[in-house]
C-alpha cells in the first residue's frame, strides 16, 4: 500500500477530504499554498536565476495569479495563454514565447502585445522573427539527445545540433535581433542530475566560441525545466539538484554567472493537485484470472495522458485503504470505448481487495499536466474540473 504521508500529511489530507467530500468526480483539488510554499523554495535554493512558470503545466487563472504577485515570470506557447495572461495584468516583458514552433502571424500578434523575448531552433523560424518581431531578444535551444533517467523526455522534436545553434546566432545578429542566450531541456521528471552537467558544458562552449569568432556576447541560460515532483519513483531532493546545478555553473563559467532561467512546471505544481475518481467497474476476463480490472471515470483523455506507456506513476491510495488491509494486483482502465485507456497494465498496483464499485480512488501529485492535458469531450466525456483550496 502507498503511504499516504509520505506524500500529504494527515492534517491536508483530513482538510482535503473535508473539501472534497460531496465534490463530484472526476475532478481536481489544487492547494495553492503548497504552490506558494514550492515557490518559495525554488526562489530561495536558486536565488541567482529567473523564474518563468511554464504555464502549459497547469493554466488556472488562481495560480498564475498567485504565482505573478509572488514575482515569477512566464513561459508561454499561444495565443490564448498570451491573453489570459495579459487580461490578468501581467505585463508583456515577464512573458516569454518558448515554443520554437510557431506561425508567422503568431509572432506578429506577440510582437503587437509587447513580447520581445523568443526562443527559436530553425533558420525557418527566426526569419519570421526578424520579419514581423523586428530587434527582438532571441535564444536557440540546443537538442539534448533522449535519457532514459527522464520519465517523459523531450527531445528529437526540440532543439537544434550545437553546430547549428552557432551559425542561428549569427544569423540572427545579422538580421537585427538580439542573439541573446542559449536554452536547453533535459527532459520532464529528470532523475539524474549529471544531465545537466553536460548541458552547461555544451552552452559554455558555445558562449566561449562565439566570443572570439564572432564578438558575439552570449548573456542568457534557459535551463528549461526538468526538476521532478513527488510520484512513486524515488528522485534526489531539489537541494541535491540546486547544489550540484550551481557546481557545474561555476565549473564553466566561474562565479561570474550568466543570466539565469528556469522554466518550472512540474515541480512547482505538481503535488499541489488529488484527482479523485470513482471506481466505475471491477472484472475479470475469466473465471480464474488472477487480476481484477478496475474501471474508473477518469483515464488516459480526461485527466491521465502521461499514463501514456506507463511513463508517469503517480501515488494511488483508496477511500478503503486502512492499516493493515488485504491487498491484491490490479489492472487500472479509464472509462472511454477506446482500448488505449489502459493506465498500468505492466506495472502492477496494488488496491484493497474489498474494493467496490462507487468507492474513490485518489492520484495524489496530479497538480500537473493533468487538466490541461484533457480532451475537450472524447466519448462525450467532459473535460475534467479542477477545483482550488
Amino acid at each position: 500500500m502507498i503511504n499516504r504521508d509520505d506524500f500529504i500529511s494527515g492534517k491536508e489530507w483530513e482538510r482535503f477530504l473535508d473539501f472534497s467530500r460531496d465534490l463530484e468526480t472526476p475532478c481536481i483539488v489544487i492547494n495553492l499554498n503548497t504552490i506558494r510554499l514550492n515557490y518559495q523554495r525554488l526562489r530561495g535554493l536558486f536565488p541567482y536565476s529567473q523564474i518563468y512558470y511554464a504555464v502549459k503545466a497547469n493554466p488556472e487563472k488562481e495560480i498564475i495569479s498567485l504565482l505573478s504577485e509572488m514575482g515569477s515570470n512566464f513561459d508561454i506557447a499561444s495565443r490564448p495563454e498570451l491573453d489570459m495572461l495579459l487580461a490578468l495584468g501581467i505585463g508583456a516583458d515577464r512573458i516569454s514565447y518558448g515554443n520554437t514552433i510557431k506561425k508567422a502571424a503568431d509572432v506578429a500578434y506577440f510582437y503587437e502585445k509587447g513580447v520581445r523575448l523568443y526562443a527559436t531552433d530553425s533558420k525557418e523560424d527566426l526569419r519570421h522573427i526578424a520579419t514581423q518581431a523586428p530587434g527582438s531578444k532571441v535564444y536557440v535551444r540546443i537538442l539534448i539527445e533522449a535519457s532514459s533517467t527522464a520519465d517523459w523526455p523531450l527531445s528529437r522534436k526540440f532543439g537544434c545540433h550545437p553546430d547549428m545553434a552557432y551559425d542561428l546566432l549569427i544569423m540572427a545578429r545579422d538580421l537585427g535581433l538580439v542573439p541573446c542566450g542559449l536554452s536547453f531541456h533535459v527532459g520532464s521528471q529528470q532523475r539524474d542530475i549529471g544531465q545537466w552537467d553536460d548541458a552547461i558544458a555544451k552552452t559554455k562552449f558555445l558562449f566561449s566560441s562565439l566570443e572570439e569568432d564572432e564578438n558575439i556576447r552570449l548573456s542568457v541560460i534557459n535551463m528549461g525545466g526538468g526538476f521532478p515532483a513527488s510520484y512513486t519513483q524515488a528522485t534526489n531532493d531539489l537541494s541535491e539538484y540546486a547544489a550540484e546545478i550551481k557546481r557545474y555553473l561555476v565549473d564553466d563559467f566561474g562565479e561570474d554567472l550568466p543570466k539565469i532561467i528556469l522554466e518550472p512546471g512540474r515541480s512547482l505544481v505538481g503535488n499541489s493537485g488529488i484527482l479523485i475518481s470513482e471506481v466505475v467497474l471491477i472484472s475479470r476476463k475469466n473465471n480464474t484470472a488472477l487480476n481484477r480490472w478496475v474501471y474508473m471515470d477518469t483515464g488516459k483523455f480526461n485527466g491521465l495522458m502521461e499514463t501514456m506507456d506507463e511513463s508517469i506513476k503517480y501515488p494511488i491510495v483508496s477511500s478503503k485503504d486502512a492499516p493493515g488491509c488485504k491487498e491484491a494486483e490490479v489492472i487500472l482502465a479509464g472509462p472511454t470505448c477506446d482500448s488505449m485507456d489502459i493506465l498500468y497494465e505492466d506495472y502492477k498496483y496494488r488496491l484493497p481487495v474489498d474494493l467496490k464499485i462507487g468507492d474513490r480512488l485518489y492520484f495524489l501529485s496530479t497538480g500537473a499536466y493533468t487538466a490541461s492535458y484533457a480532451s475537450v469531450g472524447f466519448n462525450g466525456f467532459p473535460p475534467i474540473k479542477t477545483y482550488i483550496m
